[in-house]
């Protein structure tokens, strides 16, 4: 596992497993981190509580409350256990004492009984049921509803963000599948993405369908000017795409790349349009101007960007998420917790 040795003032050094930084990155939370760091470097000299913290970092013990959720949802640590200020379930980190624990764990099984249970105690979990069957339009089978109830024990993912991603799976699924709806594996492959990616609040699962979105979208781009019409990328061809999307290549540079790859070899090479591209990204050219400004060459590109990025704009975004849904849960979530 990567790590990030932290040299502070003094001989000490501090070790964080890299993929608890990713956490902390992908969730965008800087309280969490600061209560984070502040765990790390003091959690071996004595026992801490909320009172403490509020005091030392000179914040409220509601923000360190609301801190400390975050870092629950993230599997950084456990409320249960909060003296300690350490994780379980989770291989101990030697140097820093703090644990991590890996994106795909093997989850804790659950049984009908166990869901029986949190659904008698009056658990928001019962609207993350209903909601469920409401948008898939059927029951859920006792499996089912043991994986759905996975998705919200095992990945602490909260119930809003729950029917977002049911939401997300469902829009993906009419327009890539068969029009069906999708069955609850596929929900629960899609939410452990969502685990990884530390999406645990409409805001960042809102920013990451956004930033999903764009991405597509720029792929569709990318298919117009390869001349790709009747089908989808390979998973090959995605991956260069792809490459090339976060070199931050526009597709109208893409474009005179495909066009000299044409003359050059008679096809649509991939290979030899990423050398082409790979070596303008070296050199920062990443429009067309750009590369035309470089090589001394003109002709219509500047017409064919303007083209690719009006067909894009004024179209509704298929995976953006609807705020209709977002405001329905929320009060059937207020309406569960005030009764």
């Amino acid at each position: 596992m990567s790590e990030l040795k932290i040299s502070l003032p003094g001989p000490e050094i501090i070790t964080i497993a890299g993929q608890t930084i990713d956490k902390l990155v992908r969730a965008g939370d800087g309280d969490a981190a600061l209560l984070y760091l502040y765990i790390l470097r003091t959690h071996e000299q004595k026992e801490l509580s909320e009172s403490e913290i509020a005091i030392a970092l000179d914040k409220s013990k509601g923000w360190v409350a609301s801190a400390m959720a975050v870092l629950s949802r993230l599997r950084l640590i456990n409320l249960d256990n909060i003296n300690g200020a350490k994780t379980g379930n989770a291989a101990s980190d030697s140097e820093s004492g703090i644990d991590s624990l890996p994106p795909y764990k093997e989850p804790r099984p659950h049984t009908e009984d166990e869901v029986k249970q949190v659904l008698q105690s009056g658990s928001d979990f019962s609207v993350v049921i209903e909601e469920t069957q409401r948008r898939l339009g059927k029951q859920l089978s006792p499996d089912e509803l043991l994986r759905l109830y996975g998705i919200y024990d095992n990945l602490r993912l909260p119930p809003e963000v729950i029917l977002l991603l049911i939401t997300h799976c469902i829009r993906e699924s009419r327009i890539t599948g068969d029009g069906r709806a999708p069955n609850v594996k596929y929900i629960e492959k899609a939410a452990y993405t969502w685990e990884r990616e530390g999406i645990f609040s409409l805001e960042r699962a809102e920013e990451y369908l956004k930033a999903l979105e764009s991405k597509k979208s720029v792929r569709g781009e990318m298919k117009r000017v390869l001349c790709i019409w009747d089908r989808e990328f390979s998973a090959t061809q995605k991956r260069y795409v792809d490459d090339w999307i976060e070199m931050g290549m526009e597709p109208d540079a893409i474009a005179i790349a495909y066009d000299k790859t044409m003359v050059k070899t008679g096809s649509l090479a991939w290979p030899y349009i990423d050398k082409i591209v790979r070596n303008w990204h070296i050199k920062g050219l990443l429009t067309a101007q750009q590369v035309q400004d470089s090589e001394g060459g003109s002709g219509n590109a500047g017409q064919s960007q303007g083209n690719f990025r009006g067909a894009s704009q004024g179209k509704q975004k298929h995976g953006e998420p609807n705020r209709a849904d977002i405001e329905r849960m929320q009060r059937l979530l207020d309406k569960t917790k005030n009764n």
